[in-house]
C-alpha cells in the first residue's frame, strides 16, 4: 500500500531537509490502494493521487517498481542499507470464513473482484462468470456495499468511470439483477459508512428491499439509548432459523488481514499485525510500520493518513532526540540495486534520478508503457 508511504514522505520532505527516501513496492506502479481498491465510480477519492504525485516528484523521493520485500530483498538488508526502514505493506490476504465449500467454484473474495473491476495485475484472469441472476455477498462493510453497487450500476454510469474495459465488457454482458448482502448483525451495527449506504439505496433502476424484522424495535432501542450504552455485554443469540439461498455466486467481504513479511520482523499472528509502540517495531531499532499492518485493516483513507503522519512524526522524533543512529553513512538505494542486479533482477524499475525510465501499467489497456519523465503519467 504505497499511499502509506507517500503520506510518511509528506512529512518528511517538510520537516527535514537532508532526508532522502526510496520506496520499494511489490508492482510496478505506485498508489496501492487508492489506484486499485477504491470503486472506479468514486473519483473525488482518487483524486488523492495528485497529492501523491506531487509527493513522489520531490527530488529526495525515489520509487522503485517491481521490488518484493521479503523475497527480492530481506528486511535485514533494507535496514543495512538505511538509517530507518518504515513498513506500509498493508493487509493483503483475505480473512477465511471456516465454513465447507468457501473453496467452491463461483465464490471469490471481494478483494479479488475489486481487484479485478479495478486491473490489479495478478487479478486480470479472475473471469467471474456473471451468467446468473442472484448474488450473494457476504460482509456490510463499505467493499461489499463497493461491489453490489457495481454489479447493480447502470451500464451509462459505469461507462464514465476508469473501470477496466474487460471488466466493463463482463458487466455489459452480465444476467446479475438482484444481490443479496447478509451480515451477522444488525442494521445499527454494520460498518459501511452513511455515503456507501446512501448511494446503494439511490442506485437508480434499483430497489433496496429490506427486511422488516431487522428493524423492529429499533426506535425504542434509540429512544433508551442510555440503557443499551450500559448494557455493553450483552450478546446476539442464535434464533435456529435457516434459510436457504439460491445463487450463482458468492462473495466473501468479511476482512483483511496482514502477513509476515520476514522472518526478522515480529508478527503477532492473532491480530494479524506488526507489534509496535506508536509505529515503533518492538525491540528493533530503526525499524518502523504504518497503515493497516500497524493497527490492523480498518478505518477510511483519512484514517490511514492521519496514521502514517503519527508514525513520521514518531520517526523524526527518534531522529532529533538521538534515538536513531545517524552517525554512519548509510549507501541506500546503492547498495540495494546492486544486490537486486547481482541477483538477475535486471528488469526492476529502479529510479535513482528525476529523467531515469520507468514502466508503468496502463489498466484501460492493459499493456506495459515505458515514460522517460517520473511519475507524468500517473
Amino acid at each position: 500500500m504505497l499511499e502509506q508511504s507517500l503520506y510518511c514522505v509528506c512529512i518528511f520532505s517538510q520537516a527535514q531537509d537532508d532526508v532522502i527516501v526510496d520506496v520499494y513496492e511489490r508492482l510496478p506502479v505506485p498508489f496501492g490502494l487508492v489506484r486499485f481498491g477504491v470503486a472506479p465510480d468514486h473519483p473525488e477519492v482518487k483524486n488523492v493521487i495528485n497529492t501523491f504525485t506531487q509527493t513522489a516528484q520531490h527530488e529526495r523521493c525515489f520509487f522503485h517498481g517491481n521490488v518484493n520485500v521479503g523475497v527480492d530483498v530481506t528486511v535485514k538488508e533494507l535496514k543495512k542499507a538505511y538509517h530507518a526502514v518504515v513498513l506500509s505493506y498493508g493487509a493483503e490476504a483475505n480473512r477465511c470464513m471456516g465454513v465447507p465449500g468457501e473453496d467452491l467454484a463461483g465464490v471469490f473474495s471481494a478483494r479479488d473482484f475489486v481487484g479485478w473491476y479495478n486491473g490489479l495485475p495478478s487479478n486480470q484472469k479472475l473471469n467471474p462468470d456473471l451468467n446468473c441472476e442472484t448474488v450473494v455477498i457476504l460482509g456490510q462493510g463499505n467493499v461489499a456495499l463497493d461491489v453490489a453497487r457495481i454489479l447493480l450500476s447502470p451500464l451509462d454510469m459505469l461507462k464514465k468511470t476508469d473501470i477496466t474495459q474487460h471488466a466493463l465488457e463482463a458487466l455489459t454482458a452480465s444476467r446479475v439483477r438482484r444481490v443479496l448482502i447478509v451480515g451477522r448483525r444488525g442494521p445499527l451495527q454494520i460498518a459501511g459508512t452513511i455515503k456507501e449506504v446512501r448511494e446503494m439505496i439511490n442506485l437508480p433502476d434499483t430497489t433496496a428491499d429490506m427486511l422488516p424484522a431487522d428493524f423492529k424495535g429499533i426506535s425504542e432501542t434509540l429512544k433508551g439509548r442510555n440503557v443499551a450504552v450500559q448494557n455493553q455485554d450483552a450478546k446476539a443469540v442464535p434464533t435456529g432459523q435457516m434459510e436457504d439461498l439460491e445463487c450463482g455466486m458468492v462473495i466473501s467481504s468479511i476482512g483483511y488481514k496482514s502477513l509476515p513479511i520476514d522472518p526478522c520482523v515480529p508478527f503477532e499472528h492473532r491480530g494479524a499485525i506488526i507489534p509496535n509502540d506508536m509505529g515503533r517495531v518492538l525491540d528493533t531499532a530503526g525499524l518502523y510500520c504504518s497503515g493497516w499492518v500497524k493497527r490492523g485493516p480498518t478505518g477510511v483513507i483519512a484514517t490511514t493518513m492521519n496514521d502514517s503522519f503519527d508514525t513520521a512524526r514518531v520517526l523524526l522524533k527518534d531522529m532529533k532526540e538521538g534515538t536513531l543512529d545517524l552517525s554512519v553513512n548509510k549507501p541506500g538505494a546503492q547498495e540495494i540495486t546492486a544486490l537486486l542486479q547481482e541477483r538477475g533482477n535486471t528488469h526492476r524499475n529502479t529510479q535513482k534520478k528525476k529523467n531515469a525510465d520507468c514502466t508503468l501499467f496502463s489498466r484501460k489497456k492493459n499493456t506495459l508503457l515505458t515514460n522517460s519523465q517520473k511519475f507524468k503519467t500517473f
